[in-house]
């Protein structure tokens, strides 16, 4: 079955970097592509970051273009957000995405916490 397992998460000052990852299992995971999502306590889910099937093509939300970046790599069938420049606002857990034949996929999440 589809798995999604995140990893690399924690608690980092404001302007700080964070690496995240997600190792996906279960699907051909070249065929599709990912995403990053994030949730803030009493928030709504929000799209950080997609990626194509094959990386020539990502997108970013307003709120963290320039500072976030995905990436793929097919052969380890990972996903994984780069995330610089951190802010207080980031503070969320960030979950990796995958949308197949009309189902849609989740990891467990890993909680992110920038704070001084």
């Amino acid at each position: 079955q589809v798995q999604l397992v995140e990893s690399g998460g924690g608690l980092v000052q404001p302007g700080g970097s964070l690496r995240l990852s997600c190792a996906a299992s279960g699907f051909t995971f070249r065929n599709y592509a990912m995403r990053w999502y994030r949730q803030a306590p009493g928030k709504e889910r929000e799209l950080v970051a997609s990626i194509t099937n094959i990386g020539g093509n990502t997108e970013y939300a307003d709120s963290v273009k320039g500072r976030f970046t995905i990436s793929r790599d097919n052969a380890k069938n990972t996903v994984s957000l780069q995330m610089n420049s951190l802010k207080a606002e980031d503070t969320a857990v960030y979950s990796c995405s995958v949308h197949i034949w009309g189902s849609t996929y989740w990891g467990q999440g890993t909680q992110v916490t920038v704070s001084s």
